[in-house]
């Protein structure tokens, strides 16, 4: 199943070219007054949910996927969980590269653990990257990212895969400089995330996953998740041995070597085989 929210916050079954409008199954959320949730309601509630989802999707009339505009899958992530230097060749590179770690200690994932990003900053497909200081150097950065589905609180290895809802691709944009990542990184517009939401039975192992992203038609990053250094499950297990995640949370699973430059008026396309495209612009 491929979930989108779309235009005013409608929601979407994706089906090849065609967007079905199952936002009625909305109404069957519980409603909140303050204070509000610790977690993303629909993601939490999705696995009730899904075969109303199929019903209406049954009864409405496609949309044209490029008619409507993208928003971020997931509406309210409590937590945006990001890896650090997880692909040896990024490694590196940043490590060869003053103009990536200016003088800052680059240490490997094991040492350097887990960072969090701003939920703030968080973009969907349809939506641009704005960059916020034109005279620093601005990096683009794919990854997957996996869509936490259940509270999970220092879970083990072999059954991390179990928590998590989807997946979806994510442009992790970074300023670079001498401040933390999480501050460098948390910029409005700089989480990306979308198109949609794979369900993760659609994708039950992520970890060889084709990926690929170019900047005004040339292709910057290649790899495949194979060759993460902590994979997805190894993430969860690490991350959630700190603190709980919960329905929605967001794991941006690590960017791949050939991190660059972008610039106003630059056209990214970031594709992940098994979830798709999103072209995104920079201004």
């Amino acid at each position: 199943m491929r979930i989108c929210r779309f235009n005013d916050n409608r929601l979407g079954l994706v089906r090849g070219a065609s967007v079905y409008d199952v936002s009625p199954v909305l109404d069957s959320l519980a409603q909140h007054r303050y204070p509000l949730p610790d977690h993303d309601p629909l993601v939490a509630a999705l696995p009730e949910l899904r075969p109303r989802m199929e019903e209406l999707a049954g009864q409405a009339a496609p949309l044209a996927l490029d008619g409507v505009r993208l928003l971020p899958p997931v509406a309210s992530p409590r937590k945006i969980v990001a890896a650090p230097v997880n692909y040896r060749l990024h490694h590196d590179e940043a490590l060869a590269d003053a103009t990536i770690h200016h003088g800052t200690n680059i240490l490997p994932i094991d040492k350097a653990g887990l960072f969090l990003k701003a939920t703030s900053s968080l973009i969907g497909a349809s939506d641009d990257v704005v960059i916020r200081f034109p005279e620093a150097r601005n990096d683009h950065e794919i990854e997957l990212v996996a869509i936490i589905g259940r509270r999970a609180d220092r879970v083990v290895r072999k059954d991390a895969l179990s928590y998590v809802a989807g997946y979806s691709i994510g442009l992790d944009m970074t300023v670079r400089g001498t401040e933390e990542r999480s501050m460098r990184k948390s910029c409005d517009t700089y989480s990306v995330l979308g198109p949609w939401m794979v369900t993760s039975d659609e994708m039950p192992d992520p970890s060889a996953l084709e990926m690929e992203l170019t900047v005004n038609g040339e292709i910057r990053q290649k790899t495949s998740t194979s060759n993460l250094l902590r994979d997805v499950a190894a993430l969860i297990e690490r991350a959630s041995s700190f603190y709980t995640l919960m329905p929605g949370d967001l794991l941006y699973t690590g960017t791949p070597e050939g991190v660059g430059p972008v610039k106003a008026g630059d056209t990214m396309v970031a594709q992940i085989a098994g979830i798709g495209s999103m072209e995104i612009n920079v201004r």
